[in-house]
């Protein structure tokens, strides 16, 4: 077969302490040369796939380079999926969720507005003589929720917000203005912006920057995603690489865990496990002269519990490993 053109994502997505999609590729199986975090490269090499060709791609391009078959598939955030999708006929197709890089695309303003939405906002600025100004990395999403949104529809009705991105202009309705960013959105505020539209995990470094949030456009998180170029034998391989990925990103959720009993309390405790559903299938029992081991895959939110439970049956030799992939 041809072979597969694969996006890699520069940025927050490989940064490792967030998405690490490098090292998600190497927990999946795969040996990369060219893409660890900070020393990127444009081409990567993954060298025991001849089937993959990678490139790096800045998630605001992927999806233009997807739509375009520029790339075959790519990892991306569903946020710069929609942003596309809002102006393009849209040919991609999600082949699956990461279940990593989980982020929300917000409006906010200062922290000081009196405002607690942006219906609110529009209300109080109705009368306003100045321009109101919204910085952003996702014009596209914004100018959509502003014109879906009731109190813009009660002053402004059907009008569409004008929008900049560098020296390219469109929309009728001076009034309201959408500014691309080009990133570092949140520090336009204190250059005088109304409103900044921007993503965020844990809304903390908004804070930090002196805003407050009024509301969520969407929930985004990095997926594996094909355009329109992945057909045939493309699409089959695109979904065997998915699966690899998917089972690394699923181990990160599970403990390893192997412990030792006396033989006769072998069986209980296993019981034990699989009433409380400490583990995700039947656990495994190694009997030995004296003492069994017991292996079990274990969700890490349970381990602390199963943990403590575990005690009732004088569990010894406790050892918890990491889970590097995990394919159900």
């Amino acid at each position: 077969m041809a072979k597969i053109i694969l996006g890699l994502p520069k940025g927050s997505l490989n940064n490792v302490n967030r998405g690490n999609t490098y090292q998600l590729f190497v927990d999946a199986g795969y040996e990369v040369k060219g893409y660890e975090p900070g020393n990127e490269s444009y081409e990567i090499d993954i060298t025991n796939d001849n089937d993959i060709k990678s490139y790096l791609t800045r998630p605001q391009s992927t999806p233009v380079e997807l739509n375009r078959g520029m790339v075959d598939i790519a990892i991306v955030g569903e946020d710069w999926v929609k942003e596309e999708s809002v102006v393009n006929k849209n040919t991609i197709e999600k082949i699956g969720d990461l279940n990593y890089g989980e982020t929300r695309l917000i409006v906010a303003v200062p922290q000081e507005s009196e405002y607690d939405n942006l219906t609110g906002f529009f209300r109080k600025n109705k009368d306003r003589k100045t321009p109101i100004l919204c910085f952003t990395e996702y014009p596209n999403l914004t100018r959509q929720h502003i014109m879906n949104n009731e109190g813009y529809k009660e002053i402004f009705g059907d009008k569409v917000p004008f929008v900049q991105v560098r020296s390219l202009t469109d929309g009728d309705n001076e009034k309201i203005q959408i500014i691309n960013s080009d990133g570092a959105t949140e520090v336009y505020i204190a250059k005088g912006a109304d409103l900044v539209v921007d993503n965020t995990q844990t809304g903390s470094s908004l804070k930090k920057a002196g805003l407050k949030e009024l509301e969520t456009i969407m929930h985004s998180s990095a997926g594996l995603y094909a355009g329109p170029s992945c057909v045939g034998e493309k699409i089959e391989k695109a979904k065997m690489i998915f699966e690899q990925l998917l089972g690394a990103t699923t181990g990160r959720s599970y403990f390893d865990v192997k412990f030792n009993v006396l033989n006769d309390l072998a069986i209980k405790a296993s019981e034990f496990l699989i009433t409380n559903k400490y583990c995700s299938d039947e656990p495994t029992i190694n009997q030995g002269t004296e003492y069994s081991q017991i292996n079990v895959l274990i969700s890490k939110k349970l381990f602390p519990e199963m943990l403590n439970g575990i005690k009732q049956f004088n569990a010894s030799a406790i050892v918890r490993n990491n889970v590097k992939q995990y394919i159900k």
